[in-house]
């Protein structure tokens, strides 16, 4: 019988038709774990498959005897008022509406900004949508374990944002804060929580480059929050460590900056004068 000779490309095609059934067949034995333990995990936990945020009621998992998940959802939900309020001010001159907040607004302070760069003009306020969308997010999930805004003063540094490049200076600011709060917040949550905390981190990284770039373009110096802070310079467009890891910051060192007060044991003070509502507020 005459063997068959097989051409070099045959040869590399079945080489890779076995290939892909040896990766279909593992994949399809991966996915059949993942499905018995996620189903086992929602069976045993008493959990509907749907849910978007999981842990969401007073007896909610902690991690290492932190914070529970329900805990560190709401210490987000603080950041994202803080947010929204800064650039609803900013954009349209007014405080967010009760349709986003669940009731009138009590943040004060802030101006809304004469924006002579058309571009930051349309940046400033699709970030505002996006954040008004984090805070109606969350506070759907979290459900009737949301809690209320905080009395906010968004004059407390003093730098007001009376123009461009004072917007530019504080929104710099709350954004990289906002994404290296959501990085130190991963090992926290767990499930549709970490998924859905990832997401956000994305949005707002996606924000605190654009803006870096805007700070970079116009020129302007911007001081460090602290000492992990990587302000954006022609040197320095990303906030990463040494290894190009975004920057990470634990609640304390979030607490610190917010309240600008890194004192131990401060409950209150700078953006927040009466502190965050939740579990997580004292530095």
């Amino acid at each position: 019988m005459k063997a068959v000779v097989l051409s070099p490309f045959q040869k590399v095609m079945d080489s890779l038709k076995t290939r892909q059934e040896d990766n279909s067949s593992q994949f399809n034995k991966a996915l059949a774990r993942r499905n018995f333990l996620k189903n086992v995990s929602l069976a045993g936990a008493g959990i509907a498959a749907g849910a978007i945020i999981e842990g969401c009621s007073s007896g909610s998992s902690t991690h290492a005897q932190g914070p529970s998940e329900t805990d560190v959802l709401n210490f987000a939900l603080n950041l994202e008022y803080l947010e929204g309020e800064f650039y609803s001010k900013a954009v349209t001159g007014a405080p967010l509406d009760s349709s986003v907040l669940g009731s009138a607004s009590v943040a004060t302070g802030g101006q809304q900004v004469t924006f002579t760069i058309p571009h930051l003009a349309d940046i400033a306020a699709e970030i505002l949508k996006d954040e008004k969308l984090h805070v109606m997010f969350l506070r759907s999930a979290l459900g009737g374990m949301a809690v209320a805004e905080p009395v906010i003063n968004l004059d407390a540094l003093g730098i007001g944002f009376k123009n461009e490049t004072e917007f530019l200076t504080l929104s710099r600011a709350f954004e990289d804060v906002g994404v290296s709060a959501y990085a130190g917040a991963a090992t926290l949550l767990s499930g549709n929580n970490l998924q859905a905390a990832a997401q956000i981190l994305g949005t707002e990284a996606y924000h605190a480059g654009n803006i870096r770039l805007n700070v970079v373009q116009q020129g302007i110096t911007v001081p460090a929050v602290d000492s992990l802070d990587v302000p954006p310079t022609e040197q320095a467009f990303f906030p990463v460590d040494s290894n190009a890891l975004a920057i990470k910051r634990t609640t304390s060192q979030v607490l610190a900056i917010v309240y600008a007060n890194s004192a131990a044991g401060t409950s209150s003070g700078g953006f927040f004068p009466n502190g965050l509502n939740g579990n997580i507020k004292t530095v």
